[in-house]
C-alpha cells in the first residue's frame, strides 16, 4: 500500500474500483478504530440488465470483509442515508445483499455511531431512511450521536465532521452529506463521500481549509452528464478537482466517477494537473495495490463472456418489479 501517512492506517474496503457501489473505509490510529460509511450495494439495473452472478459473488465476499472490519471498529460513521453508505435491516438480495436484521447487527452492535443529522439539512427520502435506520440498524449500537459540525476526541486523535454539504450541486434534490477528517500527530485524512467533484465551491473551500495528507473523495458523475447533471456542473467539478489535486499530495478518486465507462479519458486533464504539481491520483484499489475491478461498467461484457446458468436466468425472470424487496436470493456457486 502506498500511503503518505506514517501514524494512521487507512484501508478502503469497498468501492467502485472493487466492483461495488460504496466508499466504505477502515481507519486506525493509536487511539481509535473507525469504520466510515459501512454500506455496500450493486446497481439493480444497468444497460437494462440485473447484476451478473460475478457481481453478486463479489458483493457477498465484500459483505464478509465489512463484517470483519466492524469486529475491529469502535466507531462507525454514516455520512448520509443512501444504502451504499449505511447497512439497512431489511432483507434484500439484489441491491444491498442483506438479511433481515443480522447483517446490520454485525456492523453496528456495541459501536459508537456518529451519524449525519436526521432532521436538519436532509431531503425527504433520506429523512425517511434515517428514521428507519434509528429504529432498526442503530438499535444495536452502544451510543448514537449526530455529528454535523462537531469534533470528537479519542486520546490524541481528533475526528472532525463538516457542516452538511450538498450531494453534488448546490440546492440539489439529492440532499446533503457530512465529510469526516481524522487527525493524528499533524497528519490529516479527509473522507469526502458523494460530493460529486466537488461541484459546490463551498465544499471545495471546506476541503482546502487545512492542509491534508490524504483525501478520499467521490468525484464527478460523468455518467450522469446531460441527463441528470448539467455540462456546466461537470465542468465546475473538474475545475474544483484540479484545485484539490494541486494542493493535496495524494487523492483517492472514487465512486460516481468510476461508473462511467470512459472515466480514464475524462479525468486525463486532472491527472496531468496533479502530475505537474508532483502529486498523485489513485483509485481505492490502486491505493491498496490491487487491480481495478469495474464490474458495473463491464456488465454487458460479463453477460456475453460468461453466460449465467439456467437457474440464474430463471431467477432473472422473477424480477418483474425492479424495486421489489422480497426477491429470493439469486442462485450462485457456493463460497469457496
Amino acid at each position: 500500500m502506498f500511503s503518505p501517512l506514517k501514524f494512521m492506517r487507512v484501508v478502503p474496503l469497498a468501492s467502485e474500483s472493487f466492483g461495488v457501489r460504496s466508499m466504505c473505509t477502515f481507519v486506525q490510529t493509536p487511539d481509535v478504530t473507525v469504520l466510515l460509511d459501512a454500506g455496500v450495494s450493486v446497481c439493480p439495473w444497468r444497460f437494462n440488465l440485473p447484476p451478473h452472478p460475478v457481481e453478486f459473488q463479489n458483493i457477498r465476499t465484500i459483505r464478509g470483509k465489512l463484517a470483519d472490519a466492524a469486529d475491529k471498529a469502535q466507531v462507525v460513521t454514516v455520512s448520509h442515508y443512501h444504502y451504499d453508505h449505511h447497512t439497512p435491516s431489511f432483507e434484500d438480495w439484489i441491491v444491498n445483499w442483506t438479511t433481515q436484521n443480522e447483517t446490520a447487527r454485525q456492523i453496528y452492535q456495541n459501536k459508537t455511531l456518529l451519524i449525519k443529522n436526521t432532521t436538519i439539512d436532509i431531503n425527504k427520502s433520506q429523512r425517511e431512511r434515517a428514521e428507519t435506520f434509528l429504529k432498526t440498524s442503530a438499535k444495536y449500537a452502544k451510543k448514537v450521536e449526530e455529528a454535523d459540525n462537531k469534533t470528537f476526541m479519542y486520546g490524541n486523535t481528533k475526528i472532525k465532521f463538516s457542516t452538511a454539504v450538498p450531494h453534488g450541486e448546490d440546492q440539489t434534490a439529492m440532499g446533503y452529506v457530512i465529510m469526516t477528517t481524522i487527525e493524528y500527530n499533524n497528519e490529516r485524512f479527509m473522507f469526502a463521500p458523494d460530493i460529486q467533484g466537488p461541484i459546490s465551491k463551498n465544499t471545495l473551500q471546506l476541503i482546502l481549509e487545512k492542509p491534508l495528507s490524504l483525501l478520499l473523495l467521490g468525484g464527478p458523475p460523468f455518467y450522469l452528464q446531460s441527463t441528470q447533471i448539467t455540462d456546466g456542473s461537470i465542468q465546475n467539478a473538474v475545475n474544483n478537482l484540479k484545485d484539490i489535486v494541486n494542493t493535496v499530495p495524494l487523492t483517492i478518486l472514487e465512486h460516481h466517477t468510476l461508473r462511467d465507462e470512459c472515466f480514464q479519458q475524462k479525468i486525463n486533464p486532472i491527472m496531468k494537473h496533479a502530475k505537474q504539481a508532483g502529486h498523485n491520483i489513485l483509485t481505492a484499489a490502486e491505493f491498496v495495490n490491487k487491480k481495478n475491478c469495474f464490474l458495473e461498467t463491464k456488465r454487458k461484457n460479463l453477460y456475453e463472456m460468461f453466460p449465467p446458468s439456467k437457474e440464474f436466468q430463471l431467477w432473472i425472470k422473477t424480477l418483474s418489479d425492479h424495486k421489489n424487496k422480497n426477491i429470493e436470493k439469486p442462485p450462485l456457486e457456493p463460497d469457496e
